[in-house]
């Protein structure tokens, strides 16, 4: 924990000076309990960006390969992160991710798996429906309103929390509720993107 507060502050006081953080709607997050925070993916500085500006730690999956790394090895669990591999489902991720969840925490995922090359929010894979069902946790969604442009200001959106229950009593689909988690995204897009 103490490294992931030392990483935090760091990383926020060299971003914040080159891209002009203002953070909107940190107050709808949910000071405890399971959260699945779902955003939108732009650039490779989404994570950490998503991170720091979140009120409470953030665990993200990470490629396998970063963890095969001599320095980043020892720093990435100690900043929240755990292995995934790619291109396959990883039984031992999933677990870990809806571990988290069960116990509380907040898991930070980008439904739509990749970055967009043309900043446009693309479909979300229904693994975020999964996780947010499965996980017995309340989604958070996101939305990064850039474009990444040193002293630019740079949106990071908190939208309310969308509350998973009513989904998981009438036994609703993986699919149907990454849909409805798609549609939370689009329209903090929407709406903050006119006054950028």
């Amino acid at each position: 924990m103490y490294l992931y507060s030392f990483a935090k502050t760091v990383v926020y006081g060299i971003l914040k000076p080159i891209y002009r953080f203002e953070v909107i709607g940190a107050e709808n997050f949910p000071k405890e309990g399971g959260i699945l925070l779902c955003s939108n993916h732009i650039d490779n500085l989404d994570p950490p960006v998503v991170g720091i500006n979140a009120p409470r730690p953030v665990n993200f999956m990470a490629k396998e390969e970063l963890f095969n790394l001599p320095i980043l090895k020892s720093i990435l669990p100690g900043v929240r992160a755990f292995p995934v591999k790619r291109g396959m489902s990883d039984r031992d991720a999933l677990r870990r991710a809806i571990k988290l969840l069960k116990d509380g925490e907040v898991v930070g995922l980008f439904p739509e798996g990749t970055r967009s090359k043309d900043g446009q929010l693309g479909k979300g894979f229904s693994g975020a429906g999964f996780f947010a069902l499965r996980g017995e946790a309340n989604v958070v969604p996101c939305a990064i309103i850039g474009p990444y442009k040193p002293f630019k200001r740079l949106k990071v959106v908190y939208g309310d929390v969308i509350d998973m229950q009513p989904y998981r009593e009438r036994k609703a689909s993986a699919e149907e509720v990454t849909e409805v988690i798609m549609a939370r995204i689009a329209e903090l897009l929407e709406q903050y993107k006119r006054n950028n």
